[in-house]
């Protein structure tokens, strides 16, 4: 007999047993026999309510706990239904059936006394009832993904998704840093529009089912199915998988300018955007006092190399910032203080149309910002800039011209492209190495529905998340895969203060408009309500108070002898 079957059996006995009280306590309402049949009902239901083998004195005290919720369900109000009458609400009513309630509780201690004894000596004479044995469950599909960024962590949030609380799978995300970074609001950080941690949202709140592994990959052995991962400050350990997928990001590319490698700030993390702004506020203050007119030039002077995206968004955040700073700083001239954006190619935001990306450029200029077009950044120090066509005397430059994927993917042995991205299926895994899962910057895939490589943006990281993490379901459930397909939507570009630019499935905003749709659609893709409503506040308080000037921790962020 299984331990189920034995327990219902010994329940019903202590019910059996018991069953005279209850017939005697009850005997103006309830029939002998109804009162057995009750009895023996409530020790089977006894058994089933203590699936583990309790002390005598804890059954009796459990059991006799039931006998008040039992006794008012069946004299105050089930009998009296029966009988077409109202349930005995009143006091004086309840009055009626009191002693009916000391034979309850009376009746549920005796039952849990008998239960427990006869369990008791059921498994001495008999000994503990046989556990069936468990069938063997197989480990779980131990999936490792590295990188922390938009694609990273997406696919984990996506993985969880797919498998829910199955046990199938073991999710491991190694990220360097503790918290995922929302790149789109980096500028406003930088420009002082936003707190730097409301736009960072920690992976340990957000990832349920995923253990975090703060660290760094450092290699990883395709063969032996290995990643090394060093910390920051201790040692290095191992890490194996099944499947490991690589969301291993970009990393600034100086194209061999040494100079720039030293001197210019990047514009990849969060640190580097609080490294930024303090930076602008430490130049405004030394300028204040400067007495030198070249030395005060070069210190207002703020250059941003890169006429995309990032670049765009940041110069004209930082122009407004620059220029909502002067009230603070009466001896700063404000014909001195310049923005400049240089760029190599024959206009900006080659992302966008040219009827966008002109009227773009008119604002900015409009509101100060300087444009250095066709010209190609050529190396700086301490306090130049030098280009192909002269120079600029400014002791900031930011750099945001030129990105390359981790380098960690050329020490795979697998095929990358001219850029250092690792060619991928359409599936996005590697060639033979079906268990290699690239997306993000790291991959040079190509997307089914347009046939050309996708370009490494958050847009299509996300998305890319979303069919890694189903082709991963269909491997693990012997499933066929599909290719990577998408259209992008369209794409947005905050330009300066209430200003953007938006082209959405082929129709063209700009303005005031443009950038109320930049804000909300952004706003939607923030991770967490509670990032949501810090953004919000911000932006809130941005309407009615000028943005903040007070220099913040740095986070150790890297700035080279400029600093």
């Amino acid at each position: 007999m299984n331990p189920r079957s034995r327990r219902l059996c010994l329940g019903a006995a202590a019910g059996l047993l018991s069953s005279p009280l209850l017939a005697l306590s009850s005997r103006a309402d309830l029939p002998a026999p109804v009162a057995v049949l009750l009895a023996v009902a409530l020790g089977a239901l006894l058994a089933l309510l203590a699936p583990t083998r309790r002390a005598i004195v804890e059954s009796l005290l459990a059991a006799a706990a039931l006998g008040l919720p039992l006794w008012a369900l069946l004299h105050v109000i089930a009998l009296p239904l029966l009988a077409g009458m109202e349930p005995r609400w009143t006091a004086a009513a309840m009055r009626e059936v009191f002693p009916q309630l000391a034979g309850w509780i009376l009746f549920q201690a005796l039952l849990g006394w008998s239960f427990a004894v006869l369990e008791a000596l059921v498994e001495r004479w008999l000994g503990p009832a046989p556990v069936p044995e468990a069938p063997p469950v197989p480990p779980p599909t131990r999936i490792l993904i590295l990188g922390g960024g938009f694609a990273g962590v997406a696919t984990a949030e996506q993985l969880e998704r797919a498998f829910g609380g199955s046990a199938e799978v073991e999710l491991t995300l190694v990220s360097e840093t503790n918290a995922m970074l929302f790149t789109p609001m980096l500028a406003e950080v930088a420009a002082s529009s936003l707190e730097a941690s409301h736009i960072t949202s920690p992976l340990r709140t957000n990832l349920r089912r995923t253990t975090v592994v703060r660290g760094r990959a450092s290699r990883v052995d395709l063969a032996l199915q290995r990643v090394q991962v060093e910390a920051e400050h201790g040692p290095s350990w191992q890490l194996g998988y099944d499947h490991v997928v690589l969301a291993l990001g970009s990393v600034s590319n100086y194209l061999g300018m040494t100079g720039v490698a030293e001197h210019a700030f990047d514009f990849k993390s969060i640190a580097d955007a609080v490294a930024i702004r303090n930076h602008v506020i430490d130049c405004f203050e030394r300028a204040d006092c400067e007495v030198d007119a070249e030395e005060r030039r070069r210190l207002l002077t703020f250059v941003v190399a890169g006429g995309g995206f990032a670049g765009a968004e940041l110069a004209g955040g930082l122009n407004d910032f620059v220029r909502g700073m002067l009230p603070y700083y009466p001896r700063v001239p404000r014909d001195e203080v310049q923005v400049v954006l240089v760029h190599g190619g024959e206009r900006i935001l080659m992302e966008l149309s040219e009827p966008l990306a002109a009227y773009a450029q008119r604002t900015m200029a409009a509101r100060g910002v300087t444009f250095r077009l066709k010209t190609r950044l050529k190396d700086a120090t301490a306090d130049r800039v030098v280009l192909s066509d002269g120079e600029i005397p400014s002791r900031t430059l930011v750099w945001t011209a030129g990105t390359a994927p981790n380098p960690l993917l050329k020490t795979l042995g697998v095929e990358v492209d001219k850029r250092g991205a690792v060619v991928t299926e359409p599936t996005m895994q590697v060639g033979k190495h079906t268990n290699v899962w690239v997306l993000g910057d790291a991959a040079s895939l190509p997307n089914a529905a347009t046939g050309k490589a996708c370009p490494p943006t958050a847009q299509f990281a996300i998305r890319q998340s979303k069919q890694l993490a189903r082709n991963l379901l269909a491997v693990l459930h012997g499933e066929p895969l599909r290719p990577f397909r998408f259209k992008p939507l369209g794409a947005l570009c905050v330009v300066g203060h209430h200003t953007a630019c938006a082209e959405i499935q082929g129709l063209r905003f700009s303005g005031l408009f443009a950038w109320l749709l930049w804000r909300g659609i952004y706003l939607s893709k923030l991770p967490s309500l509670e990032r949501k409503v810090r953004v919000v506040f911000d932006w809130v308080v941005e309407l009615f108070f000028p943005r903040d000037i007070v220099q913040t921790f740095e986070l150790g962020s890297r700035r080279g002898g400029g600093k």
